[in-house]
């Protein structure tokens, strides 16, 4: 099997083709998990390949229903059919025999599980990211995974007459059913060894030199390693960026190159930015800022390190918060032992007092005045 998929050139390791030749002879599904892009799909397209035998590819998606995965009836086709046996001849008999005949195999559309369960072939079923449909399309999957058998309720249990190959990939959007998981043979693809990938590049790319493959695996290899990426780069991506250099003319690595065809390997513009500042790090091998490092620097620059009320409901000063100016809300900075936000606290608790102490002085001024009229106002009144 390790040499088949060789043929194929998908080099693979001990593990994939001992899991993919277990799943022929035991007649089991493959779910295979790992990161996007590391070669989950490829898998049973070579496998495909390999054998002679037909891909069937059903690929999920949130919202996918039995319908659209199994099979559907041929409305137009059975209404045409209604119509033509009206016109010859009107009768409650004849509707009875139409009635039967228009819920028969003529007027079903078969999707890729009933196609794959009713191929007299070979064929390989892929059931691409099966994390992103939901749980009761996983369990509607479970007769099919176990049995390789389908129910239509106007047709009966339908069989597969030579189960297929199947594999499943996810991609861990969500956490799989253990029902499902107990089906299937599991197979984890990884990134690959800077060995592998290497040996990747130099198979899968034409025209490309060891010394620029060895400096573009290094790099990438190294990349990975920094665990604040939103997005790491895979295989596939490793494979776009060797052709580009290739389309490029470049026999070697350089800082300029590189800032110019990141965003062949990096999806994420902040991912982009913090990669540029780590280029010539990355190229020399020198130390890189990795989570750690990083989560320490912002820690350093963060005006809010230390204050009691970070991370906690109670309101708090802005100053303290992103150094920018201080709340005019006299309580909220009750719970802040932030330095500046005391003094942020101490100068509006000043200001309040004044504006206490105006408003107070004025009141009084203002009683007086009205005593005194009043009098006047009452007699005026009598």
């Amino acid at each position: 099997m390790k040499e088949e998929l060789d043929r194929q050139a998908y080099l693979g390791s001990d593990e994939i083709a001992t899991t993919v030749f277990l799943a022929g002879k035991l007649e089991k599904p493959v779910l295979v998990e790992g990161p996007a892009g590391t070669g989950k799909t490829e898998l049973a397209k070579v496998v495909a390949s390999a054998l002679g035998a037909a891909l069937i590819r059903l690929q999920c998606y949130e919202g996918l229903d039995e319908a659209k995965a199994l099979y559907e009836w041929d409305y137009k086709k059975q209404l045409l059919r209604i119509q033509a046996n009206h016109l010859a001849q009107n009768s409650e008999e004849l509707w009875e025999k139409v009635q039967e005949n228009i819920f028969s195999e003529d007027f079903l559309l078969p999707r890729p599980l009933l196609s794959a369960l009713q191929s007299e072939k070979q064929v390989v079923l892929l059931i691409d990211e099966i994390d992103k449909t939901d749980e009761e399309f996983e369990a509607f999957l479970l007769e099919v995974l176990s049995d390789f058998q389908v129910s239509v309720p106007e047709l009966g249990t339908i069989r597969a007459g030579r189960r297929p190959i199947v594999f499943l990939t996810s991609n861990a959007q969500r956490d799989l059913s253990d029902a499902l998981k107990r089906r299937c043979l599991h197979l984890y693809i990884d990134y690959p060894t800077p060995e592998r990938e290497l040996a990747i590049v130099l198979r899968k790319v034409e025209g490309i030199g060891t010394e620029l493959a060895n400096q573009l695996v290094r790099f990438i290899q190294r990349v990975r390693e920094l665990d604040w990426l939103k997005k790491k780069p895979s295989i596939s991506e490793t494979l776009d960026w060797a052709r580009a250099l290739i389309a490029l003319g470049a026999d070697q690595l350089n800082p300029e190159l590189i800032k110019s065809t990141l965003n062949v390997i990096l999806k994420h513009q902040k991912d982009v930015e913090g990669v540029d500042r780590e280029t010539q790090n990355l190229l020399s091998e020198k130390p890189v800022v990795k989570a750690k490092e990083k989560e320490d620097e912002e820690s350093d620059n963060d005006p809010c390190d230390g204050c009691v009320c970070q991370g906690t409901n109670s309101k708090y000063c802005d100053e303290c918060q992103n150094g920018n100016y201080w709340s005019e809300d006299t309580d909220a900075c009750q719970n802040c032992t932030d330095e500046r936000c005391s003094q942020a606290r101490g100068s509006q608790d000043d200001s309040d007092d004044k504006s206490d102490n105006s408003g107070k002085q004025t009141l009084e001024e203002q009683i007086p005045e009205v005593k005194a009229q009043e009098p006047d106002f009452l007699a005026e009144f009598m």
